[in-house]
C-alpha cells in the first residue's frame, strides 16, 4: 500500500463508520460521463461557497455582534456577486477578493462563541480557497461558470431541523458534519476514475474536509451538553435516504441517477 493510499484509508475510516451507506456505485458511473463533467465543476464551485455561507450564517446568527457580522458579509460579498450576478470576470473577482477586515468580537451571552468562530472562520478561509480553486480548473479548461440550480440534498437534511434552540444549532452543526463527510467520501470515491489533475485535486481536499465534518461534530457534541448519538443517527438515516434513493437531478450529493432505476 503506497503512502498517499495509507492516508486516504485512515481518513475515511472514521468517515466510513459515520455516514449509514457509501456513495452508490450508479452515482459514479453517471458522475465518470464526459457530459457531466462540466455540471460536477460547477455545482462543486456552488458547493464550496455554500459551505462558506451556511459557516458565516452561523457565526453571525449566534456567535458575533452586528458589526462582526457584517465584515462577514463584506468578506463573503465579492464570491455571492460572481456566483449570483451577471458580471462573471474572474479578473475583476480576483481583483475585488478581500479578507477578513477585522477581528470578530463573540457575544458574551453565548458561551461556545469563541470556539464556533475559531473552527468556522477556518472553515470559510478553506471553502474559499476551494471556490477559487476549481474556477482556475474550469478556467483553464475553457469552462465559463454558468448558472445551476441546486439540488435536493442539503434541502432535504434541513427539514429535519428542530424549530427550538439550542437543539436547532445542535441539528445544524450535524448536518454540516454529514455534508463535510459525505463530500469527503465523494471525493475520495471519485478520484481513481478522474484525469490526473482533477484526481490529486480531489485528494488534496481529504484532509480538511475530514477535519471539516468533525469541527461540526465537536461543536454539536459541546452546545448539546449531552449525548447525540440517536439525533445522528436519526440525521444519518434522512441522509443516506437522500443518497440511496432515484434523483432526477445529478448534482455532487445527488441521489441514486433516476436513469439508472428506470
Amino acid at each position: 500500500m503506497n503512502t498517499t493510499q495509507k492516508m486516504i484509508d485512515e481518513l475515511l475510516a472514521p468517515i466510513k463508520q459515520f455516514l449509514q451507506c457509501p456513495t452508490p456505485d450508479a452515482w459514479i458511473e453517471e458522475a465518470t460521463k464526459p457530459e457531466h463533467l462540466v455540471p460536477l465543476l460547477v455545482d462543486h464551485c456552488n458547493c464550496e461557497l455554500k459551505a462558506s455561507q451556511t459557516a458565516i450564517f452561523l457565526i453571525r446568527k449566534y456567535a458575533v455582534d452586528a458589526e462582526s457580522g457584517q465584515a462577514l458579509l463584506d468578506w463573503a460579498k465579492p464570491y455571492e456577486e460572481f456566483v449570483y450576478g451577471k458580471d462573471r470576470d474572474t479578473s475583476a473577482f480576483h481583483g475585488k477578493k478581500n479578507g477578513l477586515s477585522a477581528p470578530l468580537t463573540p457575544k458574551a451571552d453565548f458561551p461556545f462563541g469563541q470556539e464556533l468562530i475559531d473552527k468556522m472562520v477556518r472553515l470559510i478561509k478553506e471553502e474559499f480557497h476551494h471556490f477559487e480553486q476549481v474556477l482556475e480548473i474550469m478556467e483553464n479548461r475553457g469552462i465559463p461558470y454558468s448558472s445551476l440550480n441546486a439540488g435536493r440534498y442539503a434541502r432535504g437534511l434541513m427539514k429535519t431541523v428542530r424549530t427550538h434552540e439550542p437543539a436547532a444549532l445542535v441539528d445544524k452543526l450535524i448536518i454540516g458534519a454529514f455534508i463535510e463527510a459525505r463530500s469527503c467520501e465523494r471525493f475520495a470515491k471519485l478520484a481513481p476514475y478522474l484525469d490526473d489533475e482533477l484526481k490529486k485535486f480531489y485528494i488534496s481536499l481529504l484532509r480538511s474536509e475530514a477535519r471539516h465534518y468533525q469541527d461540526y461534530l465537536k461543536l454539536a457534541e459541546q452546545i448539546a451538553g449531552e449525548d447525540i448519538s440517536a439525533r445522528v443517527a436519526q440525521i444519518g438515516a434522512k441522509e443516506a435516504e437522500l443518497i440511496n434513493t432515484p434523483d432526477d437531478t445529478f448534482r455532487f450529493h445527488s441521489g441514486v441517477p433516476a436513469v439508472a432505476t428506470a
